[in-house]
């Protein structure tokens, strides 16, 4: 790797703090990647490239007045120094004719981390090779992308955070000649070529499984089982209108009910915010870092929500350095006792369900997330797979969910990472398991 962005964002600190007038403040956060990317169709190499980039926000802080702004660093020290210099000079014209913000939240002081989590991706001059060699003979499309990933923050108050990681996930699909498809994502932060070669060989027995008769149900109620890259879509909801200190306090949020009329989730279901894995910073935006692990649900019950020092501030509670955006960076699901060999007949009747998608909510205030089934989704009769179903949308609520049709939650949890490359790679994961519900509402 050519760039150290963390020790380029040191440089860039020193020359700006420097040059900081008496009133004002100025945090720097850096996000930043050296990363191959592969896209793959028909088991096909379509477009290969490399991309090494970094990114920076300033954030100015003159009082209660506040902005912020982005830039792209060049790589090269004198060019990004001027670049920032400039930027500076522009956020200070603009704060100054700001309103003042009640609940600005001061860069936070006197905190240091440093968090290196090596691993290694595929070699750029072999990636393509050993990516295509286990598709041979299906039609695999997707998109392969690895490397090494930068987070850094820097703030004229003292504090200074680093976070590095190496990782890799390959996004893909197995289709079938009648355009039939079996998800599939592969990740970890050491490529292991018998491991992805037997994710392939996975995905390929499930769109067999495809070929048998199609099993039309109605809309009604089922006995259903939901894998855990449908339970990790669910949990995404929980940032989004979900576990927000401010949504509680706006009347926003979904879990409302559990705060304000004592409302329990099943004893089965709990969920942490959890850095312990490596897979995100704990730092934030402003230089504060989020404890280690922080309960959210334990055993069906509230006992935490993300707490933002800005909505600390707002509505006089105490701060557990959540992200301003108040939503889940590291959930982490608990698992329970339903080994997953045992899925089909435990389940006995009813759908299997491995991938969800477009979800919404469809009633906040009563938890109802709406959304489609999707992918590899089976009838199974007395614990065999009969065939598959037609895509179906369902309509059901948290308090169902993961409340009084929890029936059991798997041993094996798996890590479901954030694959999303809009402006730069996406960190994060969601590491849960699999749950079987005594019912699930499929509506259309």
């Amino acid at each position: 790797m050519s760039t150290d962005w963390n020790a380029r964002l040191e440089q860039l600190a020193e020359g700006l703090f420097a040059g900081l007038e008496a009133s004002e403040q100025l945090a720097l956060s850096l996000s930043a990647e050296d990363s191959q990317f592969i896209r793959f169709n028909n088991a096909r190499i379509r477009q290969t490239g490399r991309v090494a980039d970094g990114r920076l926000e300033l954030r100015l802080i003159d009082g209660r007045r506040h902005c912020a702004s982005h830039l792209t660093l060049s790589g090269v020290i004198a060019k990004d120094r001027e670049l920032a210099a400039d930027e500076l000079i522009r956020l200070r014209n603009e704060v100054r004719q700001l309103p003042e913000d009640p609940y600005a939240v001061a860069p936070v002081g006197g905190q240091r981390s440093d968090s290196r989590h090596s691993g290694h991706s595929l070699p750029v001059d072999t990636a393509a090779s050993r990516l295509i060699a286990p598709m041979q003979g299906a039609d695999v499309t997707g998109l392969y992308q690895g490397g090494r990933i930068w987070r850094g923050h820097a703030n004229s108050a003292g504090s200074r955070h680093a976070f590095v990681t190496d990782t890799h996930a390959v996004d893909y699909s197995v289709i079938d000649e009648e355009e039939r498809m079996v998800k599939g994502c592969f990740a970890g932060s050491r490529w292991d070529d018998a491991a992805w070669a037997a994710d392939v060989a996975d995905a390929r027995r499930q769109l067999a499984l495809l070929d048998r008769p199609r099993k039309n149900i109605p809309p009604g109620r089922y006995r259903c089982y939901i894998a855990p890259a449908g339970v990790s879509d669910l949990l995404g909801m929980f940032s989004w209108h979900g576990l927000s200190e401010a949504d509680m306090q706006t009347g926003e949020s979904a879990f409302l009910r559990m705060r304000e009329e004592g409302v329990r989730l099943s004893p089965k279901f709990s969920l942490a915010e959890d850095f312990g894995s490596g897979l995100a910073p704990r730092f934030n935006g402003v230089g504060e870092v989020a404890p280690e692990r922080l309960e959210l649900i334990r055993e069906g019950q509230l006992v935490n929500t993300l707490v933002s020092s800005r909505s600390a501030r707002e509505f006089g509670v105490a701060s557990n350095f959540a992200d301003d955006g108040e939503y889940l960076r590291a959930p982490v699901m608990a698992t329970g006792d339903l080994a997953e060999a045992d899925i089909l007949r435990v389940l006995d009747t009813g759908v299997y369900l491995s991938n969800l998608h477009y979800l919404n909510w469809s009633d906040t205030s009563g938890g109802r997330i709406t959304g489609m089934t999707r992918y590899a989704c089976f009838w199974v009769e007395k614990g065999d797979i009969v065939g598959p179903i037609d895509n179906m949308r369902f309509d059901d609520s948290v308090y169902h969910i993961f409340g009084d049709r929890l029936e059991a939650v798997t041993r094996e949890a798996r890590v479901n990472p954030e694959v999303g490359t809009y402006h730069q790679r996406s960190l994060g994961a969601t590491v849960c398991p699999g749950v079987l519900l005594s019912g699930f509402e499929l509506t259309l």
